[in-house]
C-alpha cells in the first residue's frame, strides 16, 4: 500500500485563516480531507519558520568571563570598519578604478 501524501502548499493560506478563525486542527483536516497528524505537522513547521524568522542568531564559541565595555566595543567596530574600507579600497585598485 503506498504512502498518502498530499501537498500542503497550496492549502497554506486556507490552514492560516481557519487557524485565525480558531478551527481546531481536527475540524481543519476534516474540512480539507486530511489526517489531524498532516495539518499538526504543518502548523508546528510553520510555527518554527515564524520563530525562526525573529530569533537572535546564535552566539558560537565560550561566553565571555568579563562583559564588554561601551568603549572596547567602539574601539572593535572601528576596527572592522577599518578592514571593511582596506578591502574595498583593494577591491577598486584592483578593478582598476583608483
Amino acid at each position: 500500500m503506498g504512502r498518502k501524501y498530499t501537498h500542503i502548499l497550496p492549502l497554506e493560506d486556507e490552514i492560516i485563516r481557519l487557524r485565525q478563525e480558531g478551527k481546531t486542527r481536527q475540524e481543519i483536516a476534516n474540512m480539507l480531507s486530511l489526517n489531524k497528524s498532516q495539518i499538526k505537522n504543518w502548523v508546528s513547521r510553520y510555527n518554527k519558520q515564524q520563530v525562526k524568522g525573529i530569533s537572535a542568531p546564535n552566539r558560537k564559541g565560550r561566553p565571555r568571563k568579563n562583559p564588554i565595555t561601551k568603549e572596547h566595543a567602539m574601539k572593535l567596530r572601528i576596527r572592522e570598519l577599518e578592514r571593511e574600507v582596506d578591502l574595498y579600497k583593494s577591491f577598486l585598485h584592483a578593478a582598476g578604478r583608483m
